[in-house]
């Protein structure tokens, strides 16, 4: 990809990033007015590689925190709860999400008193431009404290948990003042310093595997594990995507032994 095109690339990435944003940040605006939300937080992270966690979005209600990751892919989300890596269409890799979000989780804990860590659910958010393959469906039922959402249904998710849990718990586990002491302990933790943020950027874009080599790898053919024959995308897609195959390649007759 020469510069021009990863540049143009890279502008329609961001725009696409943006209005993806802006449409979970009007539904942010409509919450509950004792709610309080942040947006592109930067705190520090000793544990990450960059030394600081990036998070999208953070809303504190009296029922519970939640910390939303976003992502913009395109395609079919092939992933499950325990898998390291996810994968978009079967070929191209990436963190497992709620790995990710774990890890921002853990850096906002050390900005807030013991007493609230247990408060955390854990959203990531795909745009209507994906479809869901994922192993563990409990991460799309309400119950769970690690939900995987379409941007277009957060509003209606966050509302949806709250409810389940003033169902459970009949009074509220954090007071008006408890939300703002928790909202202004974040705050103050955000880095807003852009020669940071920029750098932070740089440094996860340079820990990355180059872009043309990873394209190459994975749309080299696959083979079936076990007689080495080659398999479509479409098999290939279907074994990634299910938790009995283990990650590996099987052609059709081989995966009727299993």
């Amino acid at each position: 990809m020469n510069s021009n095109k990863r540049k143009n690339s890279e502008k329609v990435a961001a725009r696409i990033g943006e209005l993806g944003e802006y449409k979970i940040d009007i539904q942010l605006d409509q919450l509950s007015k004792d709610y309080k939300h942040l947006s592109d937080v930067l705190v520090k992270n000793p544990k990450a590689k960059t030394g600081y966690s990036q998070l999208d979005h953070i809303v504190i209600t009296p029922f519970g925190v939640f910390v939303i990751e976003t992502k913009n892919y395109q395609g079919t989300i092939y992933g499950g709860k325990d898998r390291k890596t996810w994968s978009v269409n079967g070929k191209f890799k990436m963190m497992n999400p709620f790995i990710q979000n774990y890890g921002h989780i853990q850096a906002l804990k050390n900005f807030l008193d013991q007493k609230y860590h247990h408060l955390f659910i854990s959203m990531v958010s795909f745009t209507k431009r994906s479809t869901f393959k994922i192993d563990d469906l409990e991460l799309r039922k309400i119950a769970s404290n690690d939900l995987i959402v379409y941007d277009v249904e957060l509003f209606d998710y966050i509302h949806r948990k709250v409810s389940v849990l003033k169902l459970q718990h009949k009074e509220p586990l954090l007071n008006d003042n408890e939300v703002l002491m928790i909202y202004d302990a974040i705050y103050a933790a955000n880095i807003t310093d852009p020669s940071i943020r920029e750098k932070h950027v740089q440094t996860l874009k340079e820990s990355r595997p180059n872009e043309k080599e990873t394209v190459t790898k994975e749309n080299q053919p696959e083979k079936c594990c076990v007689c080495n024959k080659l398999v479509s995308e479409k098999v290939k897609a279907f074994c990634l995507s299910n938790k009995r195959f283990n990650g590996k390649i099987y052609c059709f007759e081989h995966q009727k032994d299993l």
